[in-house]
């Protein structure tokens, strides 16, 4: 049974910081590009950062490009996703994703609210 299971998220004040974890289980996780989405209220889902099988490779949406960072841990069966500067416009249910050919997972989501 494939599980993409998010945690991390909170409230935060503008300018902070905070790191989301994806733990995965049910697949063979290290064959799989993983990635971050975020989808605010009233939104569509959008990609906010990519990273290939084996971590070589990244991609960062425009709008959190030098702010957010993705990252992986195969042993761990883990991504990551390290946020900082945080604005109020980051506020969203960020998802982990793992799509590879016609396989396509989610996790449930972790809230992240930017506040002061």
């Amino acid at each position: 049974q494939v599980q993409l299971v998010e945690s991390g998220g909170g409230l935060v004040q503008p300018g902070g910081s905070l790191r989301l974890s994806c733990a995965a289980s049910g697949f063979t996780f290290s064959t799989y590009p993983m990635n971050w989405y975020r989808q605010a209220p009233g939104s569509e889902r959008e990609l906010v950062a990519a990273i290939s099988s084996l971590g070589g490779s990244t991609r960062i949406a425009g709008s959190v490009k030098g702010r957010f960072t993705i990252s992986r841990d195969n042993r761990k069966n883990t991504v990551y996703l390290q946020m900082t500067s945080l604005k109020p416009e980051d506020t969203a249910v960020y998802y982990c994703n793992a799509r590879w050919g016609s396989e396509n997972y989610w996790g449930q989501g972790t809230q992240v609210t930017v506040s002061s």
